[in-house]
C-alpha cells in the first residue's frame, strides 16, 4: 500500500482540450523552458504535475526522471522525497526507496506518515521486525492510527502471526465497521488459521461493500470448496470470471470444483480456458491428463501430461501421471522409466515408490520391487496396501520371517482385512507353526468366506484344514 497519495488536481476539468494532450504540451513546454535557461516556480509547478501524470499513468521510470530533476529545485521537500520513494518502491528499487524515506525523515522526523513509508519500504526489503518497530513507533503516539495498525497487520501475516494480525483487524473494524480492505485481511488470517467459516463472514462482508472484487469472490470460492461446497464455490468462480474474465487462477479452481464433484468434461472445459490465457500453465495440462486418466482415456491423458513435461521438464507429478496411464496400458518399461524419473525429483513420495515396485515385479526385477516396497513403507507407514504386497513378494521369494512381519504390520492396521491373515497362515505353515497358522486360515474364512473357495483352488483335492495340517507335516 503507497503511502502517499499524489494529489489530483482535476485536470480534466480544468483543461477541456484533455489532460493526456495538456501533459504531454506540458512536458514539451517544461523541457523548452529547461533548454532555454528558465527556471523557478514555473519549473517546480510543471515537473510536479508531469511527475504525477507519469505516476498515475504508471510510467515509473519517467516519474522517477523528472522527480530527480524537481528535487533539484526544492532538496528539502520532505514530501518530494517521499515521492521519491515510493516511485522506487514500485519500480522494486527497495533499497533506494529506503534511502529516499530515510531522508526525508531526516528533514521531518516526527512525521507519522513518513515514518509508516518506511515500515512498509522496510516489509518490502523483508526486514518485517523492523518494519513492525516503525509502525510501533507511530502507534505509540497515536493508537488508534488506521494505516499504522493496517500495515503492521499485513506484516504480520507475512510472519504467519495470522492471531495477532486477526486482532489487529478486528480493532480496526470496531473503530471503522466498513473498512473493507481489513475484512478481505481478516478473511484471509482466519483461512490461514482454519477458521474456514469465519473467513467465509469475512469475505461475505467485504464483498458487501465492495461486490466487483474479483478476488473476494475468488478467495471466498476457494473457502467455500475447502468446505466441499463445490456448486457454491463453483458460483463464486463465476462470479469472480464475469468481473475479471481472463481471471486464470479462477478458470483453474473452478476446474478443480467440478472435478470434485466427478464432473470431469466440465473440469477439462475450465482447465482448457486457463490455457486458452497461458498455454504454458503446468498445472492445468497435469489436471486434464489426471481427468483424462480417471475417464480411462489413457492416450489421451499421456499427451496432456507429456505437454506439461515440455513446459516443466522436472514437473514430477507429471511423470508420475503418465507413468500410471502406461502401467493401466500394461507398457511396464514406460512405465517404469517415468516412475525413475519422478524419484529423481522427489524420493520422499510414497505411493511413487509403491507404484515402481508394482512394476518392477511386473518386469521380473523382484528385488528391486522389494526396495521399492520397502521405501513406501518407510515414507508412509501407514500404507496397509504397500506393506501386504511386501509381505506377498517376501512369502513368493522364501523370505519367510520378513514376510510374516509384513503380514503382522498388515493385521495390526486393518484388523478387518482377510487377505494378510490368508497370507500369514500361508507364511506359518511354511515356517512349520501348525497351530498359529490354522488360527490365522480361520480367522481370514470368518472375515470372507470366499477365501474358502481361494483355499480350496490353491489346494484341489484338500477337503478340510485337518486334511491339509496332514498333508503339510508329512
Amino acid at each position: 500500500m503507497d503511502t502517499f497519495d499524489f494529489e489530483n488536481t482535476d485536470h480534466e476539468s480544468e483543461d477541456p482540450n484533455g489532460s493526456k494532450e495538456h501533459f504531454e504540451d506540458e512536458i514539451k513546454k517544461f523541457k523548452e523552458r529547461l533548454s532555454d535557461g528558465g527556471g523557478g516556480s514555473t519549473n517546480i509547478d510543471s515537473l510536479e504535475e508531469i511527475v504525477a501524470f507519469y505516476f498515475e499513468g504508471e510510467k515509473y521510470d519517467e516519474a522517477l526522471h523528472f522527480i530527480t530533476l524537481l528535487l533539484e529545485y526544492i532538496p528539502f521537500s520532505a514530501d518530494t522525497w517521499q515521492r521519491k520513494s515510493i516511485i522506487l518502491n514500485n519500480l522494486q528499487r527497495h533499497n533506494e526507496a529506503l534511502d529516499c524515506i530515510e531522508h526525508a525523515l531526516k528533514l521531518n522526523p516526527v512525521d507519522a506518515e513518513l515514518m509508516i513509508g518506511r515500515g512498509l519500504t522496510l516489509d518490502n526489503l523483508s526486514r518485517h521486525t523492523e518494519a513492525i518497530d516503525c509502525f510501533n513507533q507511530v502507534l505509540e503516539s497515536d493508537a488508534a492510527n488506521e494505516e499504522a495498525l493496517f500495515s503492521k497487520a499485513l506484516t504480520l501475516e507475512k510472519l504467519d502471526r495470522y492471531e495477532d494480525a486477526a486482532q489487529i483487524l478486528k480493532f480496526i473494524l470496531e473503530g471503522n465497521p466498513d473498512q473493507k480492505e481489513a475484512w478481505y485481511e481478516l478473511g484471509f488470517c482466519y483461512d490461514s488459521l482454519d477458521r474456514l467459516n469465519d473467513a467465509l463472514a469475512c469475505y461475505d462482508r467485504h464483498i458487501e461493500i465492495d461486490p466487483y472484487n474479483h478476488s473476494a469472490w475468488y478467495n471466498r470460492g476457494i473457502i467455500l470448496n475447502r468446505l466441499s461446497q463445490y456448486t457454491k464455490s463453483i458460483e463464486s468462480y463465476e462470479l469472480a470470471l464475469a468481473i475479471k474474465e481472463d481471471f486464470a487462477a479462477a478458470w483453474y479452481n473452478k476446474g478443480n470444483a467440478f472435478a470434485n464433484m466427478g464432473r470431469l468434461y466440465d473440469a477439462v472445459e475450465c482447465y482448457r480456458q486457463t490455457l486458452r490465457i497461458d498455454e504454458k500453465d503446468v498445472p492445468a495440462w497435469h489436471n486434464i491428463g489426471n481427468a483424462y486418466e480417471e475417464l480411462g482415456l489413457y492416450k489421451e491423458a499421456i499427451k496432456c501430461f507429456t505437454l506439461a513435461l515440455k513446459y516443466d521438464p522436472k514437473h514430477y507429478e507429471s511423470f508420475f501421471g503418465r507413468g500410471s496411464c502406461y502401467d493401466s496400458l500394461e507398457q511396464y518399461r514406460k512405465a517404469y522409466t517415468d516412475y525413475n524419473k519422478a524419484l529423481t525429483f522427489c524420493r520422499s513420495y510414497p505411493e511413487l515408490w509403491y507404484a515402481k515396485g508394482d512394476v518392477a515385479y511386473q518386469l521380473g526385477k523382484w528385488r528391486e520391487a522389494l526396495y521399492s516396497y520397502r521405501m513406501a513403507v518407510r515414507f508412509d507407514p501407514t500404507n496397509v496396501e504397500a506393506w501386504y504386497d511386501l509381505g506377498e513378494t517376501l512369502l513368493e521369494y522364501g523370505y519367510f520371517k520378513e514376510a510374516l512381519k509384513a503380514m503382522n504390520k498388515c493385521i495390526e492396521l486393518q484388523p478387518k482385512w482377510a487377505d494378510p491373515f490368508y497370507s500369514r497362515a500361508k507364511v506359518l505353515f511354511l515356517m512349520r507353526k501348525t497351530f498359529d497358522a490354522l488360527e490365522s486360515l480361520k480367522t481370514s474364512f470368518q472375515l470372507d468366506p470366499g477365501k474358502k473357495k481361494m483355499f480350496e483352488k490353491e489346494f484341489p483335492g484338500v477337503r478340510s484344514i485337518k486334511e491339509f495340517t496332514s498333508l503339510l507335516e508329512r
